[in-house]
């Protein structure tokens, strides 16, 4: 499995882009902190950050006794460059270059 499956992987269950979002709210945060906003197991919420990890999504640090979670935003802009990007320049070119012609005629 490649690097973009296991973000697109990451990605398609709802409770972990929940966790997600809870890290974009507030970096850094504990295991606890994070099973407390889910009606989840911890086991359940630790396999759920295991995954974001494999992905890169999520990246952990110790701080004494306490494990703390922190969002990588990387893979998800790696895959937008890739994969939206290139589907919208396009678009983007032409109704710019439409918008150019109609000031002109103006």
């Amino acid at each position: 499995m490649d690097d973009d499956d296991r973000v697109f992987k990451a990605l398609a269950d709802p409770s972990r882009r929940f966790l997600l979002d809870l890290l974009f709210e507030r970096d850094g945060r504990t295991l606890g902190d994070l099973e407390s906003e889910l009606e989840m197991t911890r086991f359940g919420v630790a396999k759920h950050l295991k995954v974001l990890e494999e992905a890169g999504l999520v990246v952990t640090r110790r701080s004494g006794r306490e494990k703390l979670h922190f969002l990588n935003p990387v893979p998800i802009r790696l895959i937008h460059d890739r994969w939206i990007d290139k589907y919208t320049e396009h678009h983007v070119t032409t109704l710019v270059d439409l918008k150019h012609a109609l000031e002109e005629e103006t």
